[in-house]
């Protein structure tokens, strides 16, 4: 008869411990990489601006509109020199090709004269292909318009794959089809 007395304070103790929740795990604290700042458009000059990046069937590609803002036409020759950029801001070894890609035909280098308030633009087109090796990212671009201008920098997410090469078209126009 001392059993059967004690097992409903015991079941009672039992629930009792049950009411409360284990204490929750430690929160990890995430560590962020501080993004990179890029200055906004020159108000003079020629100022980058690059689009959304347009996907298709594993290929990737952005439009870079180049405007001239100064008040005197400005020449604009060939390819734009471009660099991608990781998320620290440092430049990736990634292989520039100029020429066609999967989204826009290259129509070649070619002397264009870009009045006040006019545009050109360009297409950066990269494969997001993954084959062996480690997946390559980028964070921004880097672009000298043409020679003797500085760099402007601009964000822009490149899933580069394992394929570390981008293509970029001559500036011209319109984006050539």
């Amino acid at each position: 008869m001392g059993v059967s007395r004690f097992a409903p304070l015991l079941f009672v103790a039992l629930l009792a411990g049950c009411g409360t929740p284990p204490p929750p795990p430690p929160v990890p604290t995430p560590t962020t990489t501080p993004s990179p700042t890029y200055a906004p458009p020159p108000s003079s000059g020629l100022s980058l601006s690059v689009g959304q990046v347009e996907a298709g069937l594993g290929h990737r590609a952005s439009v870079l509109t180049l405007t001239n803002r100064d008040t005197a036409p400005r020449k604009v020759t060939g390819y734009p020199d471009l660099k991608i950029l990781a998320g620290d801001g440092s430049s990736l070894e990634v292989k520039v090709e100029h020429g066609t890609s999967y989204f826009a035909r290259d129509l070649g280098p070619q002397d264009l004269t870009v009045q006040p308030g006019e545009k050109v633009v360009a297409v950066l087109a990269w494969s997001a292909t993954v084959t062996n090796g480690d997946q390559r990212a980028g964070a921004a671009i880097a672009v000298v318009p043409v020679p003797g201008e500085p760099a402007q920098k601009q964000p822009l997410d490149t899933d580069l794959g394992t394929t570390d090469t981008v293509t970029v078209s001559s500036w011209a126009t319109e984006v050539g089809a």
